[in-house]
């Protein structure tokens, strides 16, 4: 496999999301590492993970991106207003990838549920893509 695209995609992801007047406008950031006492609601990028997707003739990877929506407001509303966000800024979408071509990007699934804390929203949402090398 020529390189490795999950830094470039992480990358990139990072970029399209904090470079989104609208979603700025929702959240006090996205975070890879959430600074102490960052204000609610934000966004993080989680877990993910990358597999193997090329043939004979071409070099390629499937990813599994995990993002979270941290919110303190009563109920659900404010999560899944970021989450709609979300969903629009990455489901169908291309963009530049460092040394990569972005194949495809869809949306997985999603979910939101209380956190042990009794007052944190939590959305939790997951988007697979593929990429291959540039040539």
């Amino acid at each position: 496999m020529s390189g490795d695209a999950a830094l470039a995609l992480q990358q990139a992801l990072y970029g399209r999301l904090s470079g989104d007047a609208t979603l700025a406008g929702l959240v006090s950031g996205v975070f890879d590492h959430v600074p102490d006492e960052t204000a609610f609601p934000y966004v993080t990028l989680g877990e993910d993970a990358a597999t193997d997707w090329s043939t004979k003739t071409f070099d390629g990877q499937r990813h599994a991106l995990t993002l979270h929506v941290w919110s303190r407001a009563r109920g659900r509303t404010e999560a899944k207003t970021i989450m709609a966000r979300l969903y629009e800024l990455l489901h169908g979408a291309t963009f530049a990838v460092a040394g990569h071509e972005l194949i495809l990007l869809r949306f997985d699934f999603s979910e939101t549920r209380r956190e042990p804390d009794g007052l944190t929203q939590h959305g939790v949402m997951r988007f697979r893509a593929l990429t291959h090398p540039n040539s």
